[in-house]
C-alpha cells in the first residue's frame, strides 16, 4: 500500500539565522495578511519569506512572485542559510503541548517521503474538500520552487506503536532543531539515519493506508505537479522526486493526538431575535436555556454541559452544542430532536453524525434559509479554534454592525473514529470540520526536489 522513504531534509543554520522560534511559522493558511509583516519584521530570515500566503491573481506580477521565492531559496542555500543533509533520515517529529482541558500532552510522528497515489487508490485517503484557487497558488509555487515548504499531516494505524518504539530507540540524542510556538507548544525533531530501522519502517507501511488529517490542498497540488511532470518527461519513473510528497505521520492511537472543535460565527444578514431563532429551532432542537452570568460563564456552562455529555456517551456521537446570541446576552444547549433526522435523509449515515453537517443542513440551510452558496458568496461565516475568541468577535460585530445578528454556534470536535470511518466511505465532510492540534510547524524541516535524484 504506503510506500515511504528517507528524505535529505532542508533546515535552517543557526549559526546564520540566530533562534529557530523566530524564523519558523504556521502553516501559511492559517497566517493572515496583517501577520506577515510581524513575522518578517522579527526575523529577515522568516519562512515566510519562502511559504508566500496569498495568491494575488494572474499577471505578470503575480507570476513574478514566485520566482522571486526560488531565487531566494537558492540564494539561502549557496549562503549556507539553509543547510541539506548530506544523508537520507526519518526525522521523529514530536510536540509537547497543554490541552485546553489542562492536560500536558506529547504527540510524535515521522517525517518521511510518501509515494502519491490518487485518492481512488485507497492508499491515501482525503474527507475534505479541496478549492481549485487554492491549488492553482501552491502548484505555482511547488513548479517554481521545486520545492516543499511544509508537510501534510497524515493518521496510520499502529495499535501496538512499533513505529515509534523502533525510532524513538534510533534517534540521535539532541534535536537537530526545536522552537516553542506562539501558544507555548514545544516542537522538537530528531534525525534516524540507520538503514536497518528505516528498512523496518518501510516495511510497516507497505500494507497501510494514509489518512489526510491537514494538507488536502497541498497533497491535491503534489498530484497535479506530478500530472506536468509526467507530460514534461519521455521516461518518467516512479521514483522522480515529483511522484513523492513530505509528510508527518502520526498513529490514530498515540496518546498525544487531539482535535479541537472548530466554533463558528454565523453573521445573519438583518434583525433576528433570540425568541424568533427559537422558533425557527424550536421543531428540530431541544433549546434549553443557560442563564444566571456573564457572557463568559455562559459560555463555560455550555462547554462543560458538551464535554459532560461527551464524556458520557461512551463512544456514542453527542447531539448537544450551543448557541450564543450577543446582542441579547442569551445562551441556549441545542439537544437534537429524532424529526432532525428526517431532513437529512439523503446523508450516508456517517455524515449524519457530525455536528457540523446537522450545523449546515438543518440549521443554515433549513431553519435559517441560507444555502451554502448565498454563505460563501456574502462571507457569512467565520471559524474559530478559541470559543472566548468567537465570542470576542460576535460580541464586537454586534456592537459595530447593526445590518447583521451574529449567532456563535459551540461545536463539538470530530472523533478521529469519524475521520477514518468517512474517509473509508469516500465521503467528503463540510469545510473545517477538523482541527487537528497543535499544527505542524513549517520551517523545521523541508524538502527539495532536485533533478536527476531518485527516491528508494
Amino acid at each position: 500500500m504506503a510506500f515511504i522513504a528517507p528524505l535529505r531534509g532542508v533546515s535552517f543554520n543557526v549559526e546564520k539565522v540566530g533562534s529557530l522560534d523566530d524564523v519558523v511559522t504556521p502553516p501559511y493558511d492559517v497566517i493572515s495578511e496583517n501577520a506577515v509583516e510581524s513575522y518578517t519584521a522579527k526575523n529577515p530570515y522568516s519562512m515566510i519569506r519562502l511559504d508566500i500566503t496569498k495568491n494575488p491573481g494572474p499577471g505578470s506580477e503575480g507570476d513574478s512572485r514566485y520566482q522571486d521565492v526560488a531565487d531566494l531559496f537558492h540564494q539561502w542555500l549557496d549562503q549556507g542559510v539553509l543547510l541539506r543533509d548530506h544523508q537520507p533520515a526519518l526525522y521523529l517529529y514530536t510536540v509537547q503541548y497543554k490541552h485546553p482541558s489542562g492536560k500536558m500532552l506529547t504527540r510524535k510522528g515521522v517525517v518521511a517521503q510518501v509515494r502519491l497515489s490518487e485518492f481512488g487508490e485507497g492508499v491515501v485517503k482525503p474527507h475534505e474538500e479541496t478549492f481549485a484557487s487554492v491549488i492553482s497558488d501552491r502548484l505555482r509555487l511547488l513548479d517554481t520552487t521545486k520545492a516543499q515548504f511544509s508537510q501534510i499531516f497524515s493518521l496510520y494505524s499502529d495499535e501496538e506503536n512499533r513505529v515509534l518504539d523502533i525510532l524513538e530507540a534510533a534517534k540521535e540524542e539532541e534535536p537537530m532543531g526545536r522552537i516553542t510556538d506562539g501558544d507555548g507548544c514545544i516542537h522538537s525533531l530528531y534525525r534516524i539515519t540507520d538503514g536497518a530501522v528505516i528498512m523496518q519502517v518501510q516495511d510497516f507501511f507497505m500494507d497501510k493506508s494514509l489518512y489526510i488529517a491537514d494538507g488536502h490542498h497541498r497533497y491535491t497540488t503534489a498530484l497535479a505537479y506530478r500530472r506536468l511532470q509526467r507530460e514534461r518527461k519521455e521516461h518518467f519513473s516512479e521514483k522522480d522526486p515529483a511522484n513523492h510528497i513530505m509528510m508527518y505521520l502520526c498513529p490514530m492511537q498515540d496518546p498525544g493526538l487531539s482535535i479541537l472543535p472548530t466554533h463558528r460565527v454565523l453573521s445573519w444578514p438583518g434583525r433576528l431575535t433570540m425568541d424568533e431563532l427559537r422558533v425557527r429551532l424550536d421543531s428540530w432542537f431541544i433549546l434549553e436555556e443557560i442563564s444566571g452570568g456573564s457572557r463568559e460563564v455562559l459560555l463555560a456552562e455550555v462547554l462543560g454541559r458538551m464535554d459532560e455529555e461527551a464524556r458520557s456517551s461512551s463512544g456514542k456521537v453527542s447531539t448537544l452544542f450551543g448557541v450564543y446570541h450577543p446582542g441579547e446576552d442569551r445562551c441556549f444547549l441545542l439537544t437534537m430532536k429524532a424529526e432532525a433526522k428526517d431532513l437529512m435523509a439523503d446523508k450516508p449515515d456517517q455524515l449524519k453524525e457530525l455536528d457540523v453537517v446537522v450545523l449546515s443542513d438543518v440549521i443554515i440551510n433549513h431553519a435559517l434559509e441560507l444555502d451554502h452558496h448565498r454563505c460563501e458568496e456574502e462571507n457569512l461565516i467565520h471559524y474559530y479554534s478559541d470559543p472566548d475568541e468567537a465570542m470576542d468577535v460576535a460580541v464586537k460585530e454586534c456592537n459595530e454592525n447593526n445590518q447583521v445578528t451574529p449567532l456563535l454556534f459551540v461545536m463539538n470536535a470530530t472523533r478521529i473514529k469519524q475521520v477514518r470511518e468517512v474517509a473509508d466511505e469516500k465521503l467528503i465532510m463540510p469545510h473545517k470540520s477538523t482541527y487537528f492540534y497543535p499544527k505542524i510547524m513549517t520551517g523545521l524541516l523541508f524538502n527539495m526536489q532536485v533533478e536527476g535524484e531518485q527516491v528508494e
